[in-house]
C-alpha cells in the first residue's frame, strides 16, 4: 500500500500525510512540482519528528511517477463513481490524492484504475486532504490486513 500526493499545495497536509505514512508503515510518493519547498517549516511542524521515519519517494513529474508505479492507482476524488467503503482494496494499491486547490487533470483521472469518493452530507463539498487520506487508508489497511502489528498482535 502507498499514498501518492499529486502536486500538493499545502505543506501542513503533506506533513500530516508523511506522519500518517510513518506511523502506519505506508510509503508516500510526492509528485512534483509542489506548491511549496519540501524543506518548508510548516511541513516539518506538521510531520514533527516522524518525518525521519517516513518512506518518501519524490518524483519530478507525473510522467516520472507513472513510469515506475506498480499495482492499481486508486484516485480519491469528490467526483468518484464509487464510495470508498464499498471498494475491494488490494495490498499493492496506491491511493492518489490531488492538489488541494485543483484536484488532478483529466489525463490523470483517465490513468487511474478506480475513482473513489467519501460519502458526505448534502451541501458539503469535501474533507481536508489529510483527513480523507487517513479515512481511506484505514479502510484499505483493514481490508488487506495491512496494519502494523503491535504488542497485542
Amino acid at each position: 500500500m502507498r499514498i501518492a500526493l499529486y502536486q500538493p499545495d499545502i505543506p501542513q497536509n503533506a506533513g500530516t500525510v508523511l506522519r500518517l505514512g510513518a506511523c502506519l508503515g505506508v510509503a508516500v510518493d510526492i509528485i512534483e512540482p509542489c506548491g511549496f519547498v519540501l524543506s518548508d517549516r510548516r511541513l516539518k511542524r506538521a510531520g514533527m519528528d516522524y518525518l525521519g521515519a517516513a518512506e518518501l519517494a519524490r518524483h519530478e513529474s507525473w510522467a516520472g511517477f507513472a513510469a515506475i508505479r506498480r499495482g492499481r492507482l486508486v484516485l480519491l476524488t469528490t467526483s468518484g463513481d464509487q464510495a470508498y467503503h464499498r471498494f475491494a482494496f488490494r495490498p499493492d494499491d496506491t491511493l492518489l490524492l490531488g492538489r488541494e486547490t485543483a484536484g488532478v487533470p483529466e489525463a490523470v483521472h483517465r490513468a487511474c484504475d478506480a475513482r473513489l469518493r467519501i460519502p458526505l452530507r448534502p451541501g458539503q463539498r469535501s474533507l481536508n486532504l489529510a483527513v480523507a487520506a487517513a479515512m481511506v487508508l484505514g479502510e484499505a489497511l483493514r481490508q488487506t490486513d495491512g496494519f502494523p502489528r503491535d504488542a497485542e498482535g
